[in-house]
């Protein structure tokens, strides 16, 4: 029988006041009772209108019935079919306004947990799962991935299960891209990632770390060096400034460096490799995903106090639902409709290294009111004449956006880009050079990981057109 009732279960999770001072996930994951509970509210709808929802085409409605059936392995592998990340997907991905966005129970109360039930899924398989991994035949031909963040990862992972010898080109120490820099532990643990990137090790896959294309080596040396095609995945990695007064002092970060310095480096150790503001007082600009993880992360790493500064309203919010609730419940001050114009600082007599640079006292602030839409639909954030005040901080974070780092595009003749620098390619994902696929959120800009994949999927399909006619 259905389970008609117009709630999803909630999601188990830290105590706030427990998890603002650690680093362990937040969200413990769906028991099999609760799960089961869950997954009998899905109708497994004839027309599965939440399939149209997710960008890797995931059959919901399938796995949702598999776990009604209490086969969970089969339920995994329903999903395997198309995503390569489920254990990251069911964590990090908008399903509110994916999958779940489509679900007919939503018509009526919340639609069904379908990324909680995803990761339920996952995380069992990972639990039970056997070691051994089948290494795909040859079929004779050879693929370079420039990046191992999510696009480049599931492209490696299609292309090898096909029998391609793939190998990923990564600049960090670490493979994950954006999975192990960007977002922190207590939203997705580690050891995920890691594993993920095992198990393509474990296909055949070759990972090299600290490879910078453009610099250590170029796409047309990958071409010399007898690959037959190249997928750039590289992310968008160069952050956004306000070009504000200040910017400069010590103590204001781009969320990017932050959020790397605290998830890859692990500066929240007590004996860090690297330094990171720990304590006072935190301002975070901006008010999407990235800006809730470094405004958690600052929580963690024993701010006092943290700020969200955002110019447009608590309805404006581009982060998602859940994290921005989560940030409320840890303590964090929403400072909404207001902007940011200067930050303060004092010049420190005993460091005449940097004349010019001292250290943040305060940031000055407008306050702001929402005129007319702008271009995307939303109401256009208009300054208060009179308004400003100096909020009193110790660092600022500006989380107000990324771009794609034009380093790949200036050492690659004929490599076309749109005025945002992003890489521009056709349905395929192939870019103006032959042989050349781009995707991700090098292509489009700063976007979620579910498109990344899905830009991942369709450029491994196309590749291997190409190259084995198929």
């Amino acid at each position: 029988m259905p389970n008609m009732s117009l709630n999803k279960n909630p999601m188990p999770s830290q105590a706030p006041d427990v998890r603002n001072k650690n680093f362990q996930e937040v969200a413990l994951g769906y028991t099999e009772e609760i799960a089961l509970d869950e997954a009998a509210r899905c109708l497994n709808c004839k027309n599965s209108p939440c399939v149209s929802g997710c960008p890797v085409n995931v059959h919901i409605p399938d796995f949702i019935k598999k776990i009604v059936e209490k086969d969970y392995e089969g339920a995994y592998q329903v999903i395997a079919q198309s995503s390569t990340l489920p254990a990251v997907c069911g964590r990090v991905c908008p399903q509110e306004t994916q999958c779940e966005s489509k679900c007919v129970r939503g018509i009526k109360g919340d639609p069904v947990g379908i990324g909680r039930l995803e990761r339920f899924v996952a995380d069992r398989h990972n639990e039970m799962a056997n070691a051994e991994v089948k290494v795909p035949e040859s079929n004779g031909h050879s693929v370079a991935i420039v990046g191992s963040g999510p696009s480049g990862l599931t492209c490696a992972g299609d292309l090898a299960r096909l029998g391609y010898k793939v190998t990923v080109f990564e600049a960090l120490h670490t493979a994950g891209g954006v999975l192990v820099y960007g977002i922190p532990e207590f939203r997705l643990p580690k050891a995920i990632v890691a594993r993920e990137v095992e198990l393509l090790r474990k296909m055949g896959v070759d990972i090299e770390t600290n490879i910078i294309i453009g610099k250590t080596l170029t796409i047309d040396e990958l071409f010399e060096k007898g690959f037959e095609a190249v997928f750039i995945g590289s992310g968008a990695g160069l952050p956004n400034f306000m070009n504000i007064p200040g910017e400069s002092l010590k103590g204001v970060y781009s969320a990017n460096e932050y959020l790397t310095r605290s998830n890859l480096m692990k500066a929240f150790r007590d004996d860090p490799d690297t330094p990171i503001m720990k304590g006072g007082r935190v301002a975070v600009v901006g008010g999407g995903n990235v800006a809730m993880d470094a405004a958690r992360t600052a929580l963690r790493l024993g701010a006092e106090k943290v700020y969200i500064v955002y110019r447009r309203s608590m309805e404006e919010l581009p982060a998602r639902k859940e994290e921005v609730e989560h940030a409320i419940e840890e303590g964090i001050d929403f400072q909404l409709l207001r902007n940011p114009v200067e930050i303060l600082g004092y010049k420190n007599p005993d460091d005449p290294r940097d004349p010019k640079n001292g250290f943040v006292t305060s940031m000055r602030v407008q306050k702001m009111e929402l005129g007319e839409p702008d271009a995307k639909g939303r109401r256009r954030p208009v300054p208060v004449e009179g308004s400003e005040y100096e909020l009193e901080v110790d660092a600022v974070v500006m989380a107000i956006g990324t771009s794609p780092n034009p380093l790949i595009k200036n050492t690659t003749q004929g490599l076309e880009v749109n005025p945002r620098g992003g890489i521009i390619v056709n349905e395929d994902g192939l870019t103006s050079r032959d042989a050349v696929y781009a995707g991700g959120d090098a292509v489009t800009g700063a976007a979620t990981v579910i498109s990344a994949m899905g830009a991942g999927k369709t450029a491994a399909a196309a590749i291997d057109k190409a190259l084995n006619g198929k």
